[in-house]
């Protein structure tokens, strides 16, 4: 889907840069090189030294470079890879840099102590954007747990916690100041405070000993459920707004070090900061039955361990989403960290704004995904307490003074002893130090590198090294008017591209988006490796090319829409649509070949094309300016199904239709026009998938054009996009063609039902069509000639062939007429035909029971119909046809000397003929069938090629048919 709209734009003249670029830094890179390195977390990589963990790094990029080249040639994904753009060059760093710099001097950058989503594995935190990317479905063991209120035996406050690793760092219980909160007395003695809404639903039975408001709750003291730290001005009751009643007990336990709203809380309350869990997610020293144990893991033995001292007042499995690290499936930790973060929410009304004027494909992304999450956005966590990276590039002192260097100039300006080939990375920018402005000390670098998807970001103006360089490259391309990527990148590429134009530019960094559905496999389910149901593309391209890959997904599904990719989908996309157009062309080299026809020596002649060179043309043209106006607003679905219902209708009708044309010895004006039509449409249709197959497009058009003149561009690919010539269509030809198609249909149809070959003649076929709908007498002899019918007749009476039967359709009817049914069956039985011939001119039958006069539309109506001896009808959209087969002697007579034919060519194509070998053709059959043989062998030979027709003479190659019943033996032999 990247390559379509380039190539297309390209044919249409424009300039498109296809830049390619390597996105090299961040947590991915970082963790294989750990795993090839066999470290183990950030104390390994500063054992093993950070300046050869990044030279690692560095290189490690570069290990799927000859994958991703293959990989774009194979499916024909044009890109300058010899002159990418790549995240961690100087140049692409500089103008991060210079960007954040920007980003500071709106007073937008900061540094907070605030809770974050942070990945104990990779040990630092991760920013919203990344979170949405993680959400798994998972079941837990939540915890409704009893706090002792101080210097009281049988008295607790009930609290609720999905998280019972947080309980050891417990400071506080909050409660809602407005609900109503109840003192239940329970059978056991024991005496529970909780909301008074909830009680009903947790406890069985209980004594109601008192109602208060959560507000005469505050300051309560209650004992703590562990001691492993006393801290000053802990475990009593605060109030908070944000306590719910829609689960849980009404009362939330408090851990300024794990949640927002906790943290808001402590900080309101003076609370003290607990924090008994380090940074790799493990409980700290002072927890001593978990010390040095992932927290999360403890949860069981925290529960086992509150139940045994009577603290547990139930536990119960909990399924909820929760968040996992995109990049190595870690659980997340919400943990209080200093993070340097952009102020998001202070644009958010411009990211509205800029969101809306996007094009997003399909628009309901625009209100809908990205719109909700940017209604919803926050500060973003920019920092990363990582090493390979573009470094944050702020230096603070110990006085609060921040500098944030905008360009490798002012580093040398600011810095000390910066070398003139600094490389912009750790540990090399941490040895630079400044002298602060404020107050005379040594500033240091901040140690932490930035969200590595800032660098994506980034990416419009970093790849130019704007505004060092480049500033009218990088003006003349901006904004991007087409991107596209998977839904995923709503909270990813697309929202940081949008981030970081609407705060440097104030506009957003692309005006079209086609946000693509996710590749499931066969059942509809996401690829995992996990799961065993990863398709290799490598494989499945090497077994049917890249174009196939294409195509299928062009016309498989809405592009937004999720993907069941297999192999056997695929094949069949590619048969209908690749194959069907290669057999055509092969079609029509075969009989150019054989005249040696120059297809470039001769023009359109107009005024003497047949009526079906005209309906293809125009159908051509039409196509033209429905994949050209479809393309140039990325409807690409709809513009390559466009194409393979051409391509299908150019074989299928156009091409078996006219057939015959290329047979003759003589190059008449017909058969110019038939192989100059074909060519045309052929060198057109190539043209106009070039954008789809690439492939198969490059191998029509050399074989067509380029083989013939080498005076012509040098490929498809150069060629201009194909231009509508209005003077070609003809939408009456094209309205009036689609009802022979559909006339033909419902004849085959009709041929089937009444078990007649299509080779056997018929005498007539009557046509009925709703209004005044009628064919030139050029087109019903094609139908004629398509049915094998001697006669085509359009009528308004049908009916005379059909008898119909109504019937009342009980589901609409039997409500509203109840015990009058009975009465309007027999009523609709006497109608027949002329209860249809009302149903069309009024739509309704209108009859008359019991005294009440009743109309009953088509959907009140059950309608069976029934033919006439020695008729058959069909019918659909207001259309039937009537096949009278009635076989005469003279029409049975035709149906033998046809199948005879038929025969014969399977014959010759059986004896390994040429289609222009001229044959010497010998039967033996019953005198019934030889007086026929005999009767039309003008015709027969005509038909197969022969010179001659010999009579109980075999010779060559023999095969023994049964022709309508009557044995035969048929001998072909070249002349």
């Amino acid at each position: 889907v990247k390559d379509i709209i380039p190539r297309y734009q390209t044919m249409k003249g424009k300039k498109v840069l296809r830049k390619a670029g390597w996105d090299t830094h961040g947590l991915p890179v970082e963790l294989e090189v750990e795993k090839v390195l066999g470290l183990d977390g950030k104390k390994d990589i500063e054992k093993y030294g950070v300046s050869e963990f990044n030279k690692k790094c560095k290189e490690s990029v570069w290990k799927y470079t000859k994958e991703w080249r293959e990989m774009s040639d194979l499916v024909a994904y044009w890109c300058d890879m010899d002159n990418p753009y790549v995240t961690y060059h100087n140049d692409y760093i500089e103008s991060v840099w210079w960007a954040l710099k920007q980003i500071s001097e709106q007073n937008l950058l900061y540094k907070g102590h605030k809770i974050v989503p942070y990945c104990p594995r990779c040990g630092t935190s991760l920013s919203s954007h990344e979170v949405a990317q993680g959400y798994e479905e998972v079941t837990e063991t939540s915890a409704y747990v009893k706090f002792r209120l101080a210097g009281e035996e049988n008295r607790y406050f009930l609290a609720w916690t999905t998280t019972p690793w947080t309980l050891p760092s417990n400071v506080a219980l909050a409660v809602n100041p407005k609900e109503d909160y109840v003192e239940a007395k329970v059978e056991s003695g024991e005496v529970y405070i909780l909301a008074q809404a909830l009680a009903d639903s947790l406890l069985k039975e209980y004594e109601t000993l008192s109602v208060r408001k959560g507000a005469e709750l505050a300051g309560m003291k209650y004992e703590p459920l562990f001691r492993f730290v006393n801290p000053e001005n802990a475990w009593y009751v605060v109030t908070g707004d944000f306590v719910t009643l829609s689960d849980g007990t009404g009362i939330v336990h408090i851990a300024p070090a794990f949640g927002e709203d906790d943290a808001q809380v402590g900080r309101a309350n003076n609370l003290p900061f607990v924090q008994l869990v380090d940074g790799r997610g493990n409980f700290t020293p002072e927890v001593t039955p978990w010390a040095g144990r992932f927290c999360k893991e403890c949860d069981p033995e925290i529960i086992a361990d509150l139940k045994e001292r009577g603290l547990l007042f139930a536990a119960v499995p909990y399924t909820h989403s929760y968040p996992f690290c995109w990049r190595c499936d870690t659980p997340l930790l919400y943990y209080a960290l200093d993070t340097w973060f952009i102020r998001m929410t202070a644009v958010k009304e411009k990211l509205l704004a800029n969101n809306a004027s996007i094009n997003w494909i399909p628009e309901t992304i625009r209100d809908g995904r990205m719109g909700n999450f940017l209604e919803n956005v926050v500060d973003w966590g920019l920092s990363r307490a990582r090493y390979w990276g573009t470094p944050l590039p702020i230096w603070e002192c110990e006085c609060g003074h921040c500098h944030t260097v905008g360009s490798i100039a002012e580093l040398k300006e600011k810095g000390h002893n910066v070398p003139d080939d600094i490389e912009l990375h750790k540990p090399y920018v941490d040895q630079i130090t400044m002298t602060c402005d404020r107050c005379g000390k040594t500033m240091r670098r901040t140690p932490d590198v930035i969200d590595c998807w800032f660098d994506s970001g980034s990416m419009p103006f970093a790849q130019w090294h704007y505004p060092f360089e480049n500033k009218e490259i990088f003006e003349e391309n901006y904004p991007a008017q087409f991107i596209s990527e998977a839904i995923d990148q709503t909270r990813g590429w697309f929202y940081t591209l949008l981030a970081i134009s609407t705060l440097l530019f104030d506009k957003p960094a692309f005006e079209n988006c086609i946000v693509l559905g996710h590749v499931n496999d066969k059942n509809g389910v996401k690829m995992s490796k996990h799961k065993g149901n990863v398709i290799d593309p490598f494989e499945i391209i090497g077994k049917v090319g890249g174009d196939a890959v294409r195509w299928y997904f062009y016309t498989g599904s809405a592009l937004w829409m999720p993907t069941r990719f297999y192999e056997e989908a695929v094949s069949e996309s590619q048969r209908k649509f690749m194959g069907t157009l290669w057999n055509t062309l092969a079609f029509y080299v075969l009989y150019a070949n054989i005249d040696k026809f120059d297809a470039t020596a001769y023009k359109l002649d107009k005024a003497s094309l047949s009526v079906m060179d005209r309906w293809i043309l125009s159908k051509l043209h039409s196509l033209i300016r429905t994949v050209d106006n479809g393309l140039s607003n990325y409807q690409i679905t709809e513009s390559a199904r466009a194409l393979a219902d051409f391509v299908d209708e150019l074989s299928n009708w156009y091409v078996r239709r006219g057939r015959e044309r290329y047979w003759g010895s003589e190059l008449t004006q017909d058969k110019i026009n038939a192989y100059v039509t074909l060519y045309t449409v052929l060198v057109t249709v190539a043209k106009l998938a070039a954008p789809f197959v690439p492939f198969l497009a490059e191998s029509l058009y050399q074989t067509l054009v380029r083989d013939l003149d080498n005076t012509a561009p040098e490929s498809v690919h150069l060629c201009d996009f194909p231009a509508v010539d209005e003077s070609f269509i003809d939408e009456t030809l094209e309205k009036d063609m689609e009802l022979v198609l559909q006339v033909v249909t419902l004849g085959r149809a009709g041929r089937a039902s009444a078990n007649i070959k299509n080779r056997q003649p018929l005498s007539t076929l009557f046509v009925r069509v709703e209004g005044d709908a009628t064919l030139s007498d050029e087109l019903q002899a094609l139908v004629a000639d398509e049915l094998n019918v001697r006669t085509v007749l359009f009528t308004k009476d049908t009916d005379q062939f059909v008898s119909y039967t109504f019937k009342p359709q009980l589901k609409t009817l039997g409500r509203r007429f109840g015990k009058l049914i009975p009465a309007i069956s027999a009523a609709l039985r006497e109608e027949g035909n002329a209860g249809m011939a009302m149903l069309r001119q009024t739509g309704a039958v209108t009859i008359t029971v019991e005294g009440q006069e009743i109309s009953l539309a088509e959907e009140d109506l059950l309608i069976e119909t029934s033919r006439k001896e020695g008729f058959v009808a069909e019918s659909d959209k207001g259309i039937t046809v009537v096949l009278d087969t009635n076989l005469t002697p003279e029409l049975i007579e035709e149906g033998f000397v046809r199948e005879a034919v038929n025969k014969l060519q399977t014959t010759r194509k059986e004896a390994g003929l040429a289609v222009t070998d001229r044959i010497v053709v010998g039967f033996k059959t019953e005198e019934e069938l030889a007086r026929i043989l005999r009767a039309h062998a003008e015709s027969i030979m005509c038909d197969v090629l022969a010179v001659s027709i010999q009579e109980n003479e075999l010779d060559g190659f023999v095969k023994e048919w049964n022709i309508n019943g009557i044995p035969a033996v048929f001998s072909v032999k070249k002349v």
